[in-house]
């Protein structure tokens, strides 16, 4: 049997990659005000009196920030003005990208005067560039709940939700953002992924290509538009969102996974094997790429390049079972069986019920000769997929090789109910029923081979030998001698049909098939012990003891049932 090889183990399909802009947090305004000097001087004019504040101010206008810091931080320690003051210093160090001390100050402002907007929002914006999702959500929930109409914090509430893979939360504040402000395309941009992340894909699609015509630059619009495309299966939107990407991004790796995507789907491996190789290059970490890679490669019958491909796939992901899996098929077409077994091994500890890994382990036991190993692995193959033909004959094999005649009329009769006319399958049916001493069974599996392929031997032959066993020698004769007519018949079959006709008391018939089994085998001295019987009972002695003579000379010890 083939290896599995035709059809490499893909992997499920990943999560899809959505891209949130980075920047557009980053241009979400802090406070009252863009401008951080803005926000410093209306600090200022909060605190007049607070000279340390207004120095502050003339050191930042001068670029002087660690100085302006200092001043900042003695008057905190002096006790100044403890929110104006740590708010301005957030917003120095915020300048400088400064998360944590930013928060810090940012959190000791709010906690001072807890109904104040900015503190909050400000703290929301210094978790989130720490990737400190969940806390950033509830800053920005804060400052929303302080003022419904600021839709910077709706819109930041939104986005770390998205973050935190929760869109059916962050669409609601995505949608409280477009109404209660003004940036649309920011919105709209989140509550496409949102809605896209929700499986909504017909409405997130309308979204981002009313996005596309301003935004045709976008590298996270484009890409959410080719994940968008593959997850519909909209092969040429996919190619055309990937080619537009490539032309300004020419090794982006959304375009590059989805080109690739789109070549495997056309079975076009050559230009799967392209794009992938391209992906690798810049992204290898990509599992998908190089899994991907392998089976291009494979298809391709680029066996060693395949074998690499599928090292690098379970080298950046070693507990994939697929890769594993494929990466053994490939080994197993080599010839490298000690490597294909370690790799059929390692897929099978990651995922023991992987048919795929299954199926080439019992291929190679049974080829090294571990058959009872061998027989485990098909049964579970066919256990859980019992529509596996191949699977399915290879477990009736070895069942009827070792007695298991029962388990065997089982497997065969799984090989036949979608394939009907498998003539192998059929004869090996029959051949377990006839050992199972179900003869009439057995009898119609022969004939149903007989209908399908009229001149077949081997059912012939079992036919005849089954007539044979019954003492049905007019059946028994009629089909031997369709065998016959095929070419000579094996010599134990032509000896046992005499011994039938001889205790029917057709000598002369069964002499012919005693001579007939001479024919074939020249040496069969119980055909010419029983020949010279025939012979004698037909009346001719001469011939009969003819034939006792060369009975005995090729084996003396027939001489006592001679005498008998």
């Amino acid at each position: 049997m083939p290896l599995d090889n035709t059809s490499p183990n893909m992997p499920p399909p990943s999560e899809t990659l959505f891209y949130i802009d980075d920047d557009l947090v980053e241009r979400l305004m802090r406070g009252d005000s863009a401008d951080p000097n803005s926000k410093v001087a209306s600090a200022a004019k909060r605190v007049a009196s607070a000279g340390a504040v207004a120095t502050a101010i003339k050191l930042a206008a001068a670029g002087r920030l660690d100085e302006a810091i200092q001043e900042l931080e003695a008057a905190s320690q002096r006790g100044e003005n403890p929110a104006e003051i740590q708010g301005a210093l957030g917003n120095l160090y915020f300048e400088q990208q400064k998360w944590e001390e930013a928060g810090r100050c940012y959190g000791k402002a709010a906690e001072t005067d807890p109904k104040q907007i900015a503190p909050h929002y400000n703290l929301g914006l210094c978790w989130e560039r720490l990737a400190r999702f969940e806390e950033a959500a509830k800053e920005f929930e804060w400052a929303a709940s302080l003022d419904q109409n600021r839709w910077q914090a709706h819109l930041g509430r939104g986005l770390c939700l998205l973050h935190l893979d929760r869109p059916e939360e962050a669409l609601p504040c995505l949608e409280s953002a477009l109404k209660a402000g003004s940036d649309q395309d920011r919105a709209w941009f989140g509550k496409a992924v949102a809605l896209h992340r929700l499986g909504k894909l017909d409405q997130a699609a309308e979204l981002y290509r009313k996005l596309l015509p301003a935004n045709s630059s976008s590298v996270e619009l484009l890409s959410n538009l080719i994940a968008l495309s593959a997850a519909r299966k909209e092969d040429a939107k996919v190619k055309e969102y990937a080619e537009r990407l490539l032309k300004f991004r020419p090794q982006a790796r959304a375009a590059l996974e989805g080109l690739s995507t789109v070549a495997l789907a056309r079975s076009d491996y050559s230009a799967a094997a392209q794009y992938c190789s391209q992906l690798v290059k810049v992204a290898a970490d990509s599992y998908e790429g190089w899994f991907n890679l392998g089976a291009a490669y494979q298809k391709t019958g680029r066996l060693e390049q395949s074998a690499n491909a599928y090292r690098e796939a379970v080298r950046v992901r070693p507990d994939a079972p697929e890769a594993h899996a494929n990466l053994g098929a490939v080994l197993q077409e080599r010839g490298d069986l000690p490597g294909a077994r370690n790799a059929h091994q390692r897929a099978l500890a990651a995922a023991p019920d992987l048919t795929g890994a299954l199926w080439n382990l019992g291929l190679l036991a049974e080829r090294e000769g571990h058959a009872e190993e061998a027989e485990s692995c098909f049964a579970k193959v066919v256990a859980a997929k019992p529509d596996w033909e191949d699977a399915a004959f290879r477990l009736g094999f070895l069942q009827l090789q070792r007695g298991e005649f029962a388990g065997a009329v089982d497997s065969f009769e799984l090989c036949l109910k979608k394939r009907k006319d498998w003539l192998e399958a059929l004869l090996n049916l029959g051949l377990a029923c006839w050992k199972f001493e179900d003869l009439d069974t057995a009898t119609e599996t022969f004939n149903r081979v007989l209908a399908l392929q009229p001149p077949n031997q081997d059912a012939l032959r079992a036919l005849t030998a089954i007539a044979i066993e019954r003492k049905d020698h007019q059946r028994a004769r009629e089909l031997y001698r369709k065998l016959a007519a095929l070419g000579a018949p094996p010599a134990e079959l032509s000896y046992n049909l005499g011994l039938v006709l001889q205790a029917a008391g057709e000598q002369e018939s069964a002499a012919e098939s005693y001579r007939a089994a001479l024919a074939a085998k020249p040496g069969l001295s119980e055909a010419s012990l029983n020949l010279g019987h025939a012979l004698k009972a037909m009346g001719q002695e001469d011939e009969a003891r003819q034939a006792w003579s060369q009975a005995v000379a090729a084996e003396p010890e027939l001489a006592g049932k001679y005498f008998n």
